[in-house]
Order: C-alpha cells, then sequence, then structure tokens
C-alpha cells in the first residue's frame, strides 16, 4: 500500500523508538516467588522469609541485575496459609503472568502438591523454604531444585545431638532416655517426627508418646495431659506458630515438666515474638533449623560473603526494627542468592538462556563447597535418578539455644558458639522439680 506525505517517516520512526524499550523489556528475569504473608504461617517465617528474598533482590538490581544486565522483576503472591490458594497462585504466576520462574513457599504443604503440578508443565520451581522431604523422595522429578535443608536431617539432627549430651549433661544413659514427640499433622510435622522417631531408635532411647495433632487447633489440652502422664525427660515438637504459643501456654498452665525441649524450625525459629509472648520462659529452649547466617564465623566463609551477611543484617532490622534476625530471613536471602548469583548465570553464559531446561542444567552442574553459600553448607544437587533427585546433598541444619534473648549455635560441636545448658535450669517454668 503507498502511503503519502510524511507517514512513511514518520511510522518508521515510531518502529524505531519501540525497539529499544522492546529489547530492554525482554531482557528481564520474571521471578513469581510465592509466600504466606496472611494466615498463621505469616507468623512462623514466611514474612522473614519474604523479606530476605527481597532484600537480596534489590541489592543484585542495584549493581544492574543477574551479570550486571538483567534485572529481577519479582512479582510476590501471597498463599494466605492455604494449599489452595497456593496452588491457584502458582498457576497464575505461570501462565497469566508468564514468569520464567517459580520460586519461594514457605509451607511444606504446599511445596508437595505444587512440586508435581509444576514439574509436569516442564517449568522450573526453586523452593527456598519449604522442607518437607516428601517434596522430592522417590519422585524423580526433573525441574524442581531445592538448595534448602530437608525434614529427615532436622529430626536426625536432633535425636543425634542428645546421644552425644543426655550422658554427661544429664546423667541419663541413650537407651534410658525418654522422648516424647509431638507434631502437626501435615507433611512437614510428619515428616520431622518421623526421621525423629528413627533417630530415637537407632540410639536405642524410649519413645514414650508420638502423636500429631492439627496446626489450626483450638485446644491442645488434653495433648499436655497425654505428656504429663508419660512423663519424659525431652519433647521433641514440630508445629507451626499458633499451635506452638498455643502448646506452650498450656504446658505452662497445666504444669507440665521436663528437662529439655527441642523445636524443629517455624515457629521455633521466630525468637522476638516467642519472647514477646512468653519472656524469659523460652530461655534455654532449643531449635533445630538452617543457621541465621550472622551466627556464623565469616572466615569460615568464602571471601566476600562475610560483608555480604552483615548488609542482610543491617537491612532487616532496618525494614523491621527487630533485634534478632530470623532464620528464615537467611533461607529467603541466601537461596534466592544461589538462584541470582549461581544458577541464572552459569544458565545464561552456558546455557544460552534462562528457559526452564537452561536452568535445570545450570542447576545439575552446580558445585559449592562446604562454606560457599551464606548458611555454610554448600550446594551439588542430586541428579536424576536418585531417591532425592532434585536436592541439595550439601545442606544441613544446626541445633541452636536461646539464652537471654539471644540466639547461640549448640551443634554441631565444631561450629558452636555456646556449650549447650540442659537440663533447663530450676529458674524455668517448665524444669523438672
Amino acid at each position: 500500500m503507498r502511503m503519502r506525505g510524511g507517514k512513511p517517516i514518520l511510522l518508521l520512526l515510531v518502529l524505531l523508538l519501540a525497539l529499544p524499550w522492546q529489547a530492554a523489556a525482554a531482557e528481564k528475569i520474571r521471578i513469581g516467588f510465592i509466600y504466606d504473608l496472611t494466615g498463621p504461617f505469616a507468623a512462623a517465617g514466611a514474612v522473614p522469609a519474604k523479606i530476605g528474598t527481597e532484600l537480596i533482590v534489590e541489592m543484585v538490581n542495584a549493581k544492574g541485575g543477574v551479570l550486571g544486565k538483567y534485572p529481577i522483576e519479582a512479582i510476590f503472591a501471597d498463599a494466605q496459609s492455604k494449599a489452595d490458594v497456593a496452588i491457584n497462585e502458582a498457576e497464575r504466576l505461570l501462565n497469566a503472568e508468564k514468569v520464567d520462574i517459580l520460586a519461594g513457599v514457605y509451607s511444606s504443604a504446599h511445596a508437595v502438591p505444587l512440586a508435581g503440578r509444576v514439574d509436569a508443565q516442564k517449568k522450573f520451581f526453586w523452593i527456598t523454604v519449604a522442607i518437607s522431604s516428601a517434596v522430592f523422595k522417590n519422585r524423580n522429578l526433573r525441574y524442581v531444585f531445592r538448595p534448602q535443608v530437608h525434614s529427615d536431617q532436622f529430626g536426625l539432627l536432633s535425636t543425634q545431638f542428645l546421644a552425644e549430651f543426655v550422658k554427661p549433661k544429664l546423667g541419663i544413659d541413650p537407651k534410658d532416655l525418654r522422648v516424647a514427640i509431638i507434631h502437626e499433622d501435615g507433611p512437614y510435622g510428619t515428616g520431622v517426627a518421623t526421621s525423629n522417631e528413627e533417630g530415637a531408635k537407632e540410639y536405642g532411647m524410649q519413645v514414650v508418646l508420638k502423636e500429631g495433632y492439627s496446626a489450626t487447633a483450638p485446644d491442645l489440652s488434653s495433648l499436655v495431659i497425654k505428656l504429663k502422664r508419660a512423663r519424659p525427660d525431652v519433647i521433641l515438637h514440630t508445629g507451626y506458630n499458633p499451635d506452638i504459643t498455643l502448646f506452650l501456654r498450656q504446658a505452662k498452665e497445666l504444669g507440665l515438666r521436663f528437662r529439655v525441649l527441642i523445636g524443629h524450625g517455624a515457629g521455633y525459629g521466630q525468637i522476638d515474638r516467642l519472647i514477646e509472648t512468653f519472656g524469659n520462659d523460652v530461655d534455654y529452649i532449643f531449635n533445630v533449623d538452617p543457621v541465621a547466617a550472622q551466627l556464623l564465623d565469616p572466615k569460615t566463609l568464602a571471601p566476600g560473603l562475610g560483608d555480604l551477611i552483615q548488609e542482610m543484617v543491617q537491612r532487616y532490622r532496618e525494614r523491621t526494627g527487630a533485634k534478632e534476625v530470623p532464620p528464615h530471613t537467611s533461607m529467603g536471602f541466601n537461596n534466592t542468592w544461589i538462584l541470582l548469583e549461581h544458577v541464572l548465570p552459569l544458565a545464561i553464559q552456558k546455557y544460552g538462556g534462562w528457559d526452564a531446561e537452561a536452568l535445570r542444567q545450570a542447576a545439575l552442574d552446580l558445585d559449592i563447597p562446604v562454606g560457599g553459600t551464606l548458611q555454610g553448607y554448600g550446594v551439588k544437587f542430586a541428579p536424576p535418578g536418585h531417591p532425592m533427585a532434585g536436592q541439595n546433598l550439601r545442606a544441613f541444619p544446626v541445633v541452636m539455644q536461646y539464652v537471654g534473648g539471644k540466639t547461640f549455635i549448640a551443634y554441631p560441636t565444631e561450629i558452636r558458639t555456646i556449650d549447650p545448658v540442659l537440663p533447663l535450669p530450676p529458674s524455668s517454668p517448665f524444669a523438672m522439680r
């Protein structure tokens, strides 16, 4: 068609001006992050994890993005502490928002069904927080990866810690130790409790009670009464947040006594909230979790990571006003950092982009030694055909203890910052009289 006057020139100018903008927009890497920003999981660690993720995205974008030239466009979705909402939000992010990567996820109850759905669509899914071993075990997923620790490690570590310390600290042989295992009955709690039981049996400990409950239960007094009858020396507890608060409150009201309480992440990792609710009553409680990065000796980490941790802590405190930085902040920050600073650059430089297949190959190639991440562990993903294909085989949790409103590393012995205190001292309302 013939065009009159200056219209061809005008049209050409419009097209030329549009091209650079379109190219720049195409260079953005779109990542959809799912966290529970409302509901009971929000206070159990999901919000601090989301903030940690935001901080590292902001810091990477301030330097131009991945490799200094590919900005991250982060789209955050609220799962509302509901599995059906998490699934719907994942579908929206992948199919309506057209994100390149799905990431985040706090709850194992969300991660287990999401993993299968996302993998079936051949979309790349990067899990930063949820720990259930059931996400990967014997599923041979191809496009789902998790740098995070898995639940079997949580449960086994707490029993290993007890086996090493109950004789010198409590004067009790492991075979005479009375252990109670209580847990929320979702994939998270059930997974940790199962490995608790396996570890206890391995060391010959007496499991005097093992019981699950709904994380939304309005009353746990019957469970507390069962614990009083069972008379455990040690309680191993896996819960979220409202249920942990309810248990501790009713345990105090009903006069439950024990020598040691070990929690496993979630609400037990939120020391500021525990202190706000219970004050000094939470002193000397233990928590198994991936370590809060600021507790590590920077000399044991790769060069530059100590400075990065300091910046994370400073930014988190400025944003929240909190004194203590919970482990979930490190999880959101560190595990997103691994994606942005290691997986994506490798995918772009070696495999030509950030489509799901390039990201999968890059993740499988990743080989970070111990000490190479902000939380101290390394990264090497289990390959296809492995029973835990997609799981980081170099991740590990630690045992932490709260004393005087501060967090210390109690185990492993090689990196501990406190000689663990057990049994509970007489000042504790839960101490055996």
